[in-house]
């Protein structure tokens, strides 16, 4: 087993040196403040500090995690009486990472924190989860609920800055980051009731203010991850449904689920209702909570809750590509090993063809991956950063507040575009490499012995949670035609230019990735022509004159889009596959290393791109007419 899980990864290793551009985050974490107290004196400084954190933590999870992963997955949690409690070896574990002071490595300097940035932590989570990665999942609840406590307090107004220094003076949640950042405590996210999954409009838990002025939350909440949390952010529905239905009437609170006391006891605000017996992830506890008159302090304003919830789940989504990440290593590192010492036929396995394009493969996906995840994170964490210097220039210069404003919307727009592409191919993938490991070591890989099996467990539940990959695929589909309804000109002057690209431009490879780009554009062009058409199919019978409204604006997405739907995850192929390439050609023009990783996703990019372009122009037609035509309990019943 290697001894350091970030100097044995040359692809990493390229990022934290020369694939991010550290300049624009630094500055942004530290606010300009280089020189100050506790601070660091440039930008070099810093990032020679994150490699540090990066090799510290690499070493410390290959040699102090990673042989403890059979044990993990083993003892797994306790459950008694109400009382969640982890494995003995979890517990070991996170007293040793409690030490290395990591809960607090995105908190700022003045709550007791190490003012690293959110791509720090996407990393280590990556390195984590490669030695285990159901201890990832409780790790990530730690600083990254941190985080999020204190961009809630800034955008509310509740967090104070020195106007000169822009040193943070007092935030509403201080106490609470202090305890994260200490590994005193840690947060959980409550979304998920039995009735409401991915469909948040369906959240019943309710929220009543009391004539004492305390809201009290009464519902049940399923599938928490680390649910058994001190401090919970809770969506609850706090308006009238007729007048606010669906997402317009939830709100968002933090909850103290309890109190400590001396030793283990605990006074509980809530009840702890059970922890889930899973496939896999044993490390990790996923716990059913019960409210009931529960007191919970409003965060932001009434009504805001899905807004602000979108802030976790994009951040949780792009810590879940890194978590794939983790597992995608796992298993390739688990198959190359074991393929390069496994005789068969004269030479060892990895010697063979198939299973030498099989690693390939393996080795290409985690590249690509990595190339997302790292644009998805840096404009991700740019995008917060500057709304949150917009928020603090607002009262002193209302020039520089605009410009910030700007910049936060620019990156955030390229955040949105691929975080769904991220969470959906590392997800998937976690799972097609965890499988494959299994393959490549044949009948031993469906015993314990060699932890292969572990990982596929592990892997299945990374497509459905933080938005099942489903989700992700519809997301994606109605951000891209929507932006070509909103500007059909601009979308057209694309093609032409991609198209043009492909045959003009001096370089094969930009060739082909202009190439790329023109397959999938010419899908979203079929895709919105169909829609189009069949909208223009459904005005049939109405007025002429009330055909412009009801083509610019009556939309039902159900009925309308229904071509979309079915096609979005073909859609989302072409719109990763591009998004890659794109991404590792702007390395190869900078770094002439990299082409040769481009080359790898070419080659698999391309034949994949051909079939799901084909399939979006020539099939669907024949399922739609069947379900148009199939009644509701004929359907319900297949």
């Amino acid at each position: 087993m290697a001894g350091n899980f970030f100097k044995d990864n040359a692809d990493l290793q390229f990022y934290m040196d020369h694939g991010i551009d550290w300049a624009p985050v630094v500055e942004a974490v530290e606010r300009g403040r280089f020189g100050a107290d506790e601070g660091f004196k440039d930008v070099d400084e810093a990032v020679s500090f994150y490699r540090d954190v990066a090799e510290m933590f690499g070493e410390f999870v290959a040699k102090e995690v990673a042989p403890h992963s059979a044990a993990l997955d083993r003892e797994g949690v306790r459950f008694d009486n109400g009382d969640v409690e982890l494995g003995p070896t979890a517990e070991k574990i996170f007293k040793k990472i409690k030490q290395l002071d990591l809960h607090g490595l995105v908190v700022p300097r003045e709550l007791g924190g190490m003012n690293a940035p959110m791509l720090m932590y996407a990393i280590n989570g990556e390195l984590l989860a490669r030695a285990d990665v159901s201890l990832m999942t409780h790790h990530g609840f730690h600083g990254g609920m941190a985080a999020a406590m204190l961009f809630y307090s800034v955008t509310e107004g509740s967090t104070t800055f020195d106007p000169d220094t822009l040193a943070l003076k007092d935030c509403r949640f201080a106490t609470q980051i202090k305890e994260i950042a200490a590994g005193k405590a840690w947060a959980s996210m409550d979304l998920t009731e039995p009735n409401a999954g991915s469909d948040l409009a369906q959240v019943r838990t309710k929220a009543e203010l009391d004539d004492d002025g305390v809201w009290r939350l009464t519902g049940q909440k399923i599938f928490i991850t680390s649910g058994h949390a001190r401090y919970h952010f809770v969506i609850a529905r706090t308006e009238d449904e007729a007048s606010h239905p669906g997402l317009e009437g939830l709100s968002m609170f933090l909850v103290e689920a309890f109190k400590p006391g001396r030793g283990k006891q605990k006074t509980y605000a809530c009840t702890f209702d059970r922890v889930e017996e899973k496939l896999g992830h044993h490390a990790s506890p996923t716990v059913a909570i019960t409210y009931e008159r529960t007191p919970g302090e409003l965060i932001g304003e009434r009504g805001q809750g899905f807004k602000l919830m979108l802030l976790l789940m994009n951040n949780a989504r792009v810590a879940l590509a890194f978590e794939s990440l983790g597992v995608m290593e796992a298993a390739y590192h688990l198959a190359k090993d074991y393929a390069a010492e496994r005789p068969s036929m004269g030479k060892t396995i990895d010697r063979h063809e198939m299973i030498a394009d099989y690693l390939d493969e393996m080795r290409t996906d985690i590249q690509g991956l990595r190339a997302l995840g790292m644009y998805a994170s840096m404009h991700e964490e740019l995008a917060q950063r500057y709304d949150i210097a917009a928020t603090l220039m607002a009262s002193k210069d209302e020039v520089e507040a605009k410009r910030l404003g700007r910049l936060s919307r620019r990156h955030k727009r390229k955040a949105r575009r691929v975080t769904p592409l991220a969470k959906y191919f590392g997800s998937e993938r976690a799972v097609f490499h965890a499988q494959r490991c299994i393959q490549i070591h044949g009948g031993v890989g469906y015993t314990k012995e060699y932890g292969a099996e572990k990982l596929l467990r592990d892997a299945m539940v990374l497509p459905i949670y933080e938005g099942t990959s489903q989700i992700q695929s519809l997301m994606a589909m109605k951000d891209t035609l929507g932006g070509i309804m909103k500007d059909p000109a601009g979308f057209l002057s694309q093609l032409a230019q991609w198209r043009w690209r492909s045959v003009s431009a001096r370089d094969p490879l930009e060739r082909r990735v202009a190439k790329l780009h023109s397959l999938s554009l010419s899908a979203q062009q079929h895709l919105m022509q169909r829609t189009a058409t069949d909208k223009i199919k459904g005005l049939a019978g109405k007025p002429l004159t009330a055909w412009p409204k009801a083509f610019a604006k009556d939309w039902d997405p159900k009925r309308d889009f229904a071509f979309a739907m079915l096609h979005a995850e073909r859609l989302l192929w072409l719109l990763l596959d591009t998004s890659v390439a794109s991404i590792l050609l702007d390395q190869a023009e900078r770094f002439p290393e990299r082409r040769e990783v481009l080359v790898r996703w070419l080659e698999r990019a391309e034949p994949r791109a051909r079939l799901n372009h084909d399939l979006i122009h020539t099939t669907g037609d024949r399922l739609l007419a069947t379900l148009r035509e199939a009644p509701a309990d004929e359907q319900a019943s297949a």
